[in-house]
């Protein structure tokens, strides 16, 4: 990806889910707030359940728009990116990994991190099979994931999200399902990847943080 297409930063202004509009202000820090993610940065938001963290992720990645204020690219409002252009950001400057992980059950672990790879025209086969060595799952590359325990799942979709360009990683409660050894590890690929690439790194949790050392902390 050219310099001239990166995303620098992603910055909230206002922000608050529609939902929320008419409920009592709270202490977030986040929402109703002016807040700027900048890449290369990493941050952690931390949350309560139903404080609205999925919400969240789902507006920076452009899968719902209902809220109110102003989510921003740089200079660009995302309100107005077509279509198309949305499609763009995802192939190459937001990687994603859901809470609900999104991985096709019949499909093998490889099958579901080759699909999106091949969608983003990112690592190869030797590049995800050396992640899934790494992350203990390399035994299980051929198992169809309905069939993996969700711990092992949750590793086959952070290193889905890993295969990919990005400008900004987004990780909503990535190690939920991860002992701390398998945290450590993990957390060292997401960092690891995310400097390789000039990346800032965006992570929620509401108790199981993941364990990068000297993140930015905010409160939802």
């Amino acid at each position: 990806m050219s310099e001239t297409n990166r995303i620098g930063s992603i910055r909230l202004s206002g922000m608050l889910p529609k939902v929320f509009v008419n409920e009592p202000a709270g202490d977030s820090q986040v929402w109703k707030s002016d807040v700027e993610f900048r890449r290369g940065e990493h941050w952690l938001i931390e949350a309560a359940s139903g404080a609205g963290k999925s919400s969240l992720c789902a507006y920076i990645y452009g899968t719902r728009t209902d809220y109110v204020g102003h989510l921003m690219f740089d200079s660009r409002d995302a309100a107005s990116l077509s279509v198309d252009e949305w499609q763009s950001l995802r192939r190459t400057n937001i990687a994603y990994l859901p809470q609900e992980l999104a991985l096709f059950p019949e499909l093998t672990a490889l099958e579901n991190v080759r699909l999106k790879a091949c969608l983003a025209d990112g690592r190869g086969d030797d590049a995800i099979l050396a992640m899934m060595r790494e992350l203990g799952i390399d035994s299980r590359a051929d198992y169809p994931v309905g069939r993996m325990s969700i711990g092992q799942q949750q590793r086959v979709a952070i290193i889905r999200t890993l295969c990919q360009p990005f400008d900004f990683i987004l990780l909503d409660e990535p190690v939920s399902h991860l002992d701390e050894t398998n945290n450590r590890i993990a957390a060292s690929m997401i960092l690891r990847e995310a400097e390789r690439q000039g990346a800032g790194i965006i992570t929620t949790s509401v108790g199981n943080p993941l364990l990068i050392d000297n993140l930015r902390r905010v409160r939802l």
